[in-house]
């Protein structure tokens, strides 16, 4: 009975040693709590070993912080380091990095802010007894913890998701990571303002508060949401441009079919009546040129390039490529939906290989491009092959990746430097760059089950 007695006494007094040692397993849980949120809501694929390696991370940093910084204040040591994990170990942008601190510890600070006063009225208790008694912060833990397992759940079963595009323009990054920024501020002088002072304001107060709190929150992400809403359009309304053009371009080469075809046919008839099997194969390759331009038209088309940014990168290229009488094959047998790399460091590396190849291809007499995209399920991997006719048979395709390194005249040789930056932050895509007497190869490979 003593034992109980001593335990229940070192629980109901004021024990700060002991409240630091219960936040251990209390971290862990809140760490637990803030991953899932922000996973759940912006909907970040990850693995277990990654959500371990977080919350171990995480929670290390939290408890030294008790240690080293008093609370409230180690709050931005935690918010910065839960933003750069988020960054290094979930491969996010640094948009979704402050949202992921930004979400998580929102749902946490409103819960705590929501009960904290009426909890202190009803235990009859201040800030400082809610901070240093064992037996109160556990039990406000545990409420603000109960809470926000049920909004993960809601958030789940509701499949409430907040798309974040990673190809938003400069602009609109800016003006979205200043306004992550100034909330961040908030929120950490919002939790301030509520430990030192909650105990000392009336319920109604906090009330409005918090009503304000998430109102400036609500404000906020509708705001994000609107951007992103805008952005998606602008590249819709681009993509149509891009395929009404197309369609015009597709349209006029169809009719100029249908109205030679009698030509068409009076010639092949000609070369086959006099015999004139070569006349015959030269006639069929000058007519398959043309075929294939119209098959590329067919292809590049929104359905089956199913990325409105890469849709637009590849007409883009496609149409300069045109300008320039260079002959661009194009096989599209990939679903841009599922590519296994961020989308925007995709569209730098595809855009740079296409202006290298359109250059080193315009100087040839023979002017040609190969385009493929495809799936090479057997080995788990997309692929990207880039071939183009080039002039400089002497370039060695290993210094090219260097830092100011070009066969270009007045070129920075910037380019492949930056598409090396890229394959060295990801460790499951590969470029692999070859020649032969005709073409110059480089060939993107992106594995999926790494």
């Amino acid at each position: 009975m003593e034992f109980f007695n001593n335990i229940w006494v070192a629980l109901s007094t004021p024990n700060q040693m002991l409240v630091n040692i219960l936040l251990i397993p209390a971290g862990i849980i809140e760490n637990i709590l803030t991953l899932y949120i922000f996973i759940s809501i912006l909907n970040i694929n990850t693995t277990k070993s990654k959500k371990v390696l977080y919350v171990s991370i995480m929670t290390i940093i939290s408890l030294l912080n008790i240690y080293i910084i008093p609370n409230p204040f180690n709050l931005f040591i935690n918010y910065f380091f839960m933003i750069i994990l988020a960054i290094s170990i979930f491969k996010v942008s640094i948009v979704k990095g402050l949202l992921c601190m930004l979400l998580s510890s929102i749902v946490i600070a409103l819960i705590g802010m929501l009960i904290a006063n009426p909890y202190m009225t009803i235990m009859n208790i201040n800030s400082q007894q809610l901070n240093s008694v064992p037996i109160y912060r556990l039990t406000y833990l545990f409420i603000i913890y109960f809470l926000a397992l049920i909004i993960i759940l809601i958030i789940r079963k509701k499949n409430i998701i907040l798309s974040i595009l990673d190809d938003l323009n400069k602009k609109n990054k800016f003006i979205i990571i200043i306004n992550l920024i100034f909330a961040t501020i908030t929120l950490i002088f919002q939790a301030i303002l509520t430990f030192y002072y909650t105990d000392v304001l009336p319920v109604i107060i906090t009330f409005i508060s918090f009503i304000v709190f998430l109102a400036y929150f609500s404000i906020s992400i509708f705001s994000l949401t609107r951007v992103m809403k805008l952005n998606l359009a602008t590249k819709k309304l681009e993509s149509a441009e891009e395929y009404n053009n197309t369609l015009r371009i597709l349209h006029d080469n169809v009719r100029g079919f249908k109205h030679d075809f009698d030509n068409i046919v009076t010639t092949i008839g000609g070369y086959i009546r006099t015999n004139d099997m070569e006349g015959l194969k030269q006639y069929y390759l000058q007519l398959e040129d043309d075929c294939q331009r119209v098959n590329n038209l067919y292809i590049l088309n929104p359905s089956v390039v199913n990325n409105d940014g890469i849709y637009n990168l590849i007409m883009k290229k496609y149409h300069e490529a045109d300008e320039k009488n260079i002959k661009v094959n194009i096989t599209f047998l990939l679903d841009l939906s599922t590519l296994n790399m961020k989308i925007y460091e995709f569209a730098r590396i595809l855009g740079i290989l296409l202006d290298n190849a359109i250059e080193a291809s315009s100087e040839c007499e023979e002017k040609i491009i190969n385009l493929t995209f495809r799936n090479d399920s057997k080995n788990s991997r997309q692929l990207i092959i880039v071939e183009n006719t080039y002039k400089n048979k002497d370039v060695d395709t290993h210094k090219i990746f260097e830092k100011g390194v070009s066969g270009k005249e007045n070129h920075t040789g910037l380019g492949l430097w930056e598409v090396n930056k890229i394959l060295s932050k990801n460790k499951n895509i590969t470029l692999f760059t070859t020649k032969n007497d005709k073409y110059f190869s480089q060939q993107l490979e992106i594995y999926y089950n790494n």
